[in-house]
């Protein structure tokens, strides 16, 4: 396994940084390779995780402290770092929760919700539900207009048979008497430093704060089972393929009563039959005939409120676009809506009558001279 790199490095500041440039540098690090924006790229999510754990130690004037007397060493001593390689470890759920929690909306335009809180209090080390992650398929029109949707979420759930408890009806769980409910403990040893005091989950009751004699025989102590809950999602007026939002407390239930992780909802929007889309703005092919197009007409074109008349002008050359100011989709993270924009094209029959023949050979031998030689720029 390779060496954990100096978490300095990894955030490209100095070791002088304050507060504000480290969360400077991380928040440019977490969009550059956060895993949604690089699919493609197989090492973009451990360069994320990297960041995330690397901010989560320096951003903690303790956890700093420790850091730049010890190294790597020094979280795992000071906060009970565990297994793999020694000090404070990250996992990519854990570093995805923190860039939520540290920024929001605020990450890189890809967010709709809050991030995550802990638990706190009595009990606080206990370990929260596992966070989910649900794909939903909208179309272009729900993705312009907003909407909500109901969906169904396959996941743990409280025990109905204990209601989450995790012990037999009738019975109560006890409070752990190694940690007296904290779910933590702290040890204090001596070393060449003088006084350390570490602390970690408790051993006795793997951090729930309690501990059950006679557990659930449904749940078998877990407190929660497999089943599926119903959930209203809306759908945020402007949102785009890869855009997602942050549901607190909707994943999978906690064991025996803790916290409930989260449910990202992550958005995917469908291909239309007639617009294509470009960031905010959709363009669409109108194709017309080339005598519209030398003399003029107005055409009714498609849009998502209905049908709206465009003038095209004399002379107009195929492949020429027009804007349409406010027809496209809204701005999700400013005020104002993207335009409609129509390209129009030269259409020709592929076989044509006798009589059609003649006159367009006519009109060929009028325009004879008129058409301009081959060059650059014609368009313009």
């Amino acid at each position: 396994m390779a060496a954990k790199r100096d978490y300095y490095e990894v955030l490209g500041i100095g070791r002088d940084a304050d507060e504000g440039a480290i969360k400077r540098a991380y928040r440019k690090l977490a969009i550059q390779h956060h895993p949604d924006k690089n699919p493609d790229d197989p090492t973009a999510a451990e360069k994320f995780r990297e960041a995330a754990e690397a901010y989560e130690v320096l951003k903690d004037p303790q956890k700093r402290a420790h850091y730049d007397q010890f190294g790597h060493a020094g979280p795992q001593a000071a906060f009970g770092g565990s297994g793999g390689q020694p000090g404070f470890n990250v996992d990519l759920n854990d570093a995805l929760e923190s860039f939520l929690r540290n920024f929001g909306m605020g990450g890189f335009g890809d967010m709709f919700g809050g991030g995550s809180g802990g638990s706190g209090g009595p009990g606080g080390g206990r370990q929260r539900g596992r966070s989910l992650q649900l794909r939903l398929l909208v179309t272009l029109e729900e993705a312009a207009k907003g909407g909500t949707r109901t969906v169904k979420v396959n996941k743990q759930v409280p025990c109905g048979e204990c209601h989450g408890s995790g012990a037999r009806p009738g019975s109560k769980p006890a409070t752990c008497p190694q940690c007296r409910g904290a779910g933590r403990v702290r040890q204090v040893r001596q070393s060449l430093l003088g006084q350390m005091v570490t602390e970690g989950v408790c051993p006795r009751c793997q951090g729930q704060g309690r501990t059950i004699d006679d557990p659930c025989t449904s749940c078998r102590g877990s407190g929660t089972v497999r089943g599926e809950e119903k959930l209203e999602i809306k759908v945020p007026a402007g949102v785009s393929t890869g855009n997602y939002m942050e549901i607190e407390g909707k994943g999978d239930a906690g064991a025996a009563g803790a916290p409930a992780g989260n449910l990202r909802v992550v958005f995917e929007v469908q291909e239309h039959a007639l617009f294509e889309r470009h960031g905010d703005d959709l363009l669409i092919d109108v194709p017309l005939s080339p005598v519209d197009l030398m003399l003029g007409t107005k055409v009714e074109v498609p849009t998502l409120d209905g049908k709206v008349a465009l003038k095209v002008p004399a002379g107009t050359q195929g492949h020429k676009i027009f804007r349409m100011r406010g027809k496209g989709i809204p701005h999700v993270n400013r005020p104002g809506v993207g335009d409609q924009l129509v390209r129009v094209l030269a259409w020709t029959p592929e076989k044509l009558d006798k009589d059609l023949k003649l006159k367009l050979e006519k009109l060929r031998d009028d325009l004879a001279g008129k058409v301009p030689p081959p060059g650059r720029h014609l368009m313009d």
